[in-house]
């Protein structure tokens, strides 16, 4: 069964499929942060003239944030209204037409922050509140183009911890223990994330990729989506780690490197019971996504790659 066929379902098509630059499909990967998201860019950066001799091209944030995709995300407060988005969704269309006459028949568009930021995440306490309305303006910017939503998963205890370990040697500070109570906490796990995203998807077909199946197999994940063969080459380089806890002392001052554990090695915020909770909720989300996902969305694991299932647990 082919990945972009969900299961139990014939493969559905996005609505408005064939518009400007029809002739190529978009694989839109969303992120999410920390989840081997910029390694799996490096990989597609790095193996660029290999895809391209198999009709693949990418996208990644170098060129998703160098004015390509400027006005996708209206800001109405700065006078950025439907024209900005018009005008986007032109520009897109222009630059996908070049690709399809340079012979891209797939292009894989990667940039996380499509779904938002760590920072309103940590903010908010909680995950990618605004995720719908921001696939939702991406998949209308490519004209009907998209074929197929990417996100990658993690079991929430890790992300989390990686999460708020990558903001505070980004200067954000320590999370407090009311952030912390808040996260533990939260109603909303990925099941969330993923139906906001697969009503904003247009049709197209929604994949879900773990991170604990596909993190330092970036091969078998671009096998997972494209149904190419992916190189090997750069496939299991790790890009862009979280601090452990000896780099983070260094990057805070010594009043809250105090704070942390005296130990080393990764660094867990949260306590015994916060974490068993966010095990809990991303157990029931793991459940519903590999009982069907309601139709919304596809699981992808190591058969989808053309891999023997293995306990990567």
């Amino acid at each position: 069964m082919s990945p972009l066929e969900p299961r139990g379902k014939p493969a559905r098509r996005p609505t408005g499929s064939g518009g400007r630059g029809g002739s190529v499909d978009v694989i839109l990967h969303v992120g999410a942060h920390r989840c081997a998201t910029t390694s799996f860019q490096s990989y597609l950066r790095r193996n660029t003239p290999v895809l391209a001799r198999q009709g693949i091209g990418f996208w990644g944030p170098i060129r998703t944030r160098g004015g390509l995709l400027r006005g996708v995300i209206p800001r109405p407060a700065l006078g950025q209204g439907p024209a900005i988005l018009a005008a986007a969704a032109d520009r897109i269309g222009a630059h996908l037409e070049r690709c399809a006459r340079r012979g891209v028949k797939t292009l894989i568009v990667s940039d996380e922050n499509i779904v938002g930021s760590m920072r309103d995440n940590r903010m908010d306490a909680d995950l990618y509140l605004r995720a719908g309305d921001r696939v939702a303006s991406h998949v209308s910017a490519f004209g009907g183009n998209v074929m197929a939503v990417v996100l990658n998963i993690r079991a929430l205890d890790r992300y989390w911890a990686s999460a708020l370990g990558y903001g505070v040697g980004r200067g954000l500070g320590l999370p407090g223990p009311v952030t912390l109570a808040a996260i533990a906490s939260l109603s909303r796990g990925w099941r969330g994330v993923i139906e906001e995203i697969a009503q904003a998807a247009g049709g197209a077909t929604v994949l879900v990729a773990p991170f604990e199946c596909f993190a330092g197999r970036a091969d078998a994940q671009l096998r997972a989506i494209a149904q190419c063969d992916a190189p090997f080459d750069h496939a299991g380089e790790w890009k862009n780690e979280t601090p452990d806890l000896s780099r983070l002392r260094r990057r805070l001052d010594a009043r809250e490197a105090a704070e942390l554990p005296e130990s080393e090695g990764r660094w867990n915020p949260f306590s015994d019971e916060q974490a068993a909770l966010l095990r809990q909720r991303h157990d029931e989300d793991l459940r519903w996504l590999a009982a069907g996902a309601d139709g919304l969305a596809r699981l992808l694991d190591e058969t989808d790659a053309g891999l023997p299932g293995e306990d990567r647990a």
